[in-house]
């Protein structure tokens, strides 16, 4: 007997309500009332808001239990909502909107996959720049020790290198020449100081020597003509010295970066052009083809390099010696002029000779720094 009350049980149907609530009707009217008082809502309002809520596609609530009518059955497929759906569950008089959080969270992850995808292609593009620096310093350096070994050709431009050597050989006795200079001002300029002294020590002494006042006047005059005449020369040196540091260290020297361009750009060619004639030699499968075709693109590219800077450093030894001839023809004329003058002792000419040059000596003391500028 008990079996069959739970069979009935089992198979009996439930009322329900529209909300699939199994409380009678009288209860859901009066929870219905309640629900409107609590949210401040009329009866269009509460309609509205069934309308707008989720859309629940293919979706069904039966009523029965296993084997049931479908008596109880709601199809929520036939309820279309508005485009933006609203969180059925309220807090108090404000509900929550879905859709917005969803498209904040679509754009911050599309944001941060940009932010990746960029940090990789910057990764990716070092990792081929190392690659290639890595494989042509091996080329390279495989090619200079087999030249050093005597194993590996080298392209030889044979009277371009013959003036690289002499430009080379040229800027160091003029460096020779430059450091004499400066010697020669240094210890002339600390014996015009001397001559200074010298000739202030013999004033004095005439001053306070009765007996010897005109033996102390006449020499103190010679010293302070040649402390006068030794300003002027060391006025004309300067202007040697500096002429010819800036033929040796800036100009000649930019020559030389562009031959060291120059020797690197070739070193670079007899390694691809050696690379190319190993593949050459080897077998013609389709692999080695492509490797071929590889090796002859970069080849014609450090061909080009190579022979424009072949031609750039053409170009400018010639203007460098040009250059040279002007700048020394002017500077020795005026280094001869000038020694000679001085040591001579003709102040006339010494002066003319600065002024030819368009040289203006500095007045004592210009050289030193204001009292301003020391603070």
């Amino acid at each position: 007997m008990t079996d069959s009350i739970m069979s009935k049980a089992a198979t009996m149907e439930i009322p329900i309500n529209s909300n699939g609530d199994t409380r009678t009707l009288g209860e859901d009217d009066g929870l219905e009332q309640a629900r409107k008082v609590q949210w401040g809502l009329d009866e269009k309002d509460l309609q509205q808001v069934m309308v707008s809520g989720p859309n629940l596609n293919e979706t069904s609530i039966v009523s029965g239990g296993y084997g049931g009518t479908a008596e109880g059955i709601i199809p929520t497929s036939s309820i279309k909502g508005p485009a933006v759906r609203y969180n059925a569950e309220f807090l108090g008089n404000r509900h929550i909107p879905v859709d917005g959080q969803g498209s904040s969270m679509h754009h911050s992850s599309s944001s941060s996959m940009m932010a990746e995808e960029a940090t990789r292609g910057v990764a990716v593009e070092k990792f081929d720049m190392m690659k290639k620096w890595g494989l042509n310093t091996y080329k390279c350096t495989k090619q200079l020790i087999s030249e050093r070994f005597g194993r590996g050709s080298r392209t030889v431009d044979l009277e371009l290198e013959a003036q690289i050597e002499v430009l080379r050989d040229t800027k160091k006795k003029y460096e020779n020449v430059l450091r004499l200079a400066r010697a020669l001002t240094n210890h002339f300029y600390s014996m015009v100081q001397t001559q200074h002294a010298l000739g202030d020590t013999f004033a004095d002494l005439s001053q306070k020597s009765p007996e010897l006042r005109d033996e102390f006047g006449y020499n103190a005059e010679t010293q302070k003509l040649l402390c006068k005449n030794g300003e002027t020369l060391l006025g004309a040196i300067n202007f040697f010295v500096s002429s010819i540091n800036t033929l040796v260290n800036k100009t000649m020297e930019d020559t030389l970066m562009t031959i060291k361009m120059y020797e690197n750009a070739r070193l670079e060619f007899d390694a691809y052009r050696s690379d190319l004639e190993e593949l050459n030699m080897g077998p013609r499968d389709a692999v080695t083809m492509a490797r071929i075709d590889t090796a002859q693109q970069q080849y014609q590219i450090q061909k080009e390099k190579y022979e424009r800077l072949r031609s750039d450093v053409t170009i400018k030894l010639k203007f460098l010696e040009e250059n040279k001839v002007k700048v020394m023809h002017k500077q020795l004329l005026l280094f001869h002029n000038a020694i000679s003058a001085y040591f001579a002792g003709n102040q006339q000419q010494l002066e003319q000779t600065l002024k030819q040059f368009n040289i203006k000596l500095k007045p004592p003391g210009a050289d030193k720094p204001s009292w301003l500028e020391e603070q």
